[in-house]
């Protein structure tokens, strides 16, 4: 017998007021049992934003602060790589190595989360035909009656 609660439909105005609600929340904090860094808090607030506030789980914050602590050395490590180089006399650079570890890390913790771009962006053939209406957007002569936002730079 499955023990789990059944999901709520997300197509519900219900489901809107709480999709509401919950992007009004700053982003879930950390378990009482996990200590972040710093430099890790970044990487977690964007992490949890990145799915429903409702499908968190305790299990899997502690599994978020894995993955943020992981993105935080792989950045401090591809600073340090920058400046050494892949390899230093001679021998790969040991940071290196690590980076190479923490990344396949990273992209493990991101599928067990369902942080990855399947999850939360959804199919490739789904991205590619938001990216090709992007670019038709893009190529089309300006129009006075349509405007066009503009990036400040």
């Amino acid at each position: 017998m499955k023990t789990t609660e059944k999901r709520a439909r997300t197509d519900t105005v219900k489901a809107a007021v709480q999709a509401a609600q919950n992007a009004a929340l700053p982003p879930l904090e950390p378990p009482a049992c996990v200590s972040l860094r710093p430099g890790d808090r970044p990487f977690w607030e964007r992490i949890v934003v990145s799915k429903a506030r409702d499908n968190w789980t305790d299990v899997d914050l502690v599994t978020v602060a894995q993955l943020a602590r992981a993105q935080a050395d792989i950045e401090a490590l591809q600073k340090q790589v920058d400046a050494d180089g892949y390899i230093v006399d001679g021998k790969i650079n040991p940071a290196a190595q690590m980076l190479e570890t923490l990344s396949k890390r990273a992209v493990s913790l991101t599928r067990v989360l369902q942080v990855h771009a399947l999850a939360t962006v959804g199919r490739s053939a789904d991205a590619a035909g938001a990216a090709k209406l992007e670019r038709e957007v893009r190529q089309q002569p300006d129009d006075d009656l349509i405007p066009r936002l503009v990036a400040i730079k």
